[in-house]
């Protein structure tokens, strides 16, 4: 089963977040008190420990929050997961609306390693139906854009 690794914000838009120990997110609006939240299509974002794993892998010394991204997870291949996907995590729902992203600048990871993960393998939501999420709450592919889980 997929889980919650760690939650994380920013208060601004372009900077590492740091791991809380809980976020609340609020239908069409996103993480309260995270930068990134707002009425637009990528309310939050996710990136699991294996991408993280992977640039750990080059030599960097990253972790949780180090990609900018607010939901750290660990068991489910994000990136494969098609726009439209709703996924439980913890108490709330969110829809996929986005894979991936065009960086705006190389960032200090790419700069640090040659590559960054989060715009290939990190995704964007919407928040549907709001709750809270802590780390070790379950994340569960409620269905696709197919219709099916």
């Amino acid at each position: 089963m997929a889980s919650v690794v760690s939650v994380n914000i920013s208060a601004d838009k372009g900077e590492r977040k740091h791991p809380v120990p809980s976020v609340e997110l609020r239908p069409g609006h996103g993480i309260v008190g995270d930068g990134h939240a707002g009425d637009w299509h990528r309310q939050v974002s996710l990136l699991a420990l294996e991408s993280i794993d992977k640039m750990r892998g080059a030599g960097l010394d990253v972790g949780p929050g180090d990609f900018a991204e607010n939901i750290t997870t660990q068991g489910l291949e994000l990136p494969v997961l098609p726009v439209g996907t709703r996924l439980q995590v913890g108490g709330a729902l969110v829809e996929v609306t986005q894979i991936g992203k065009q960086c705006h600048s190389r960032c200090h990871i790419f700069e640090a390693a040659g590559d960054c993960v989060m715009p290939k393998e990190g995704i964007f939501a919407v928040v549907i139906d709001g709750g809270s999420i802590t780390a070790g709450d379950q994340v569960e592919v409620i269905q696709t854009n197919s219709g099916q889980a």
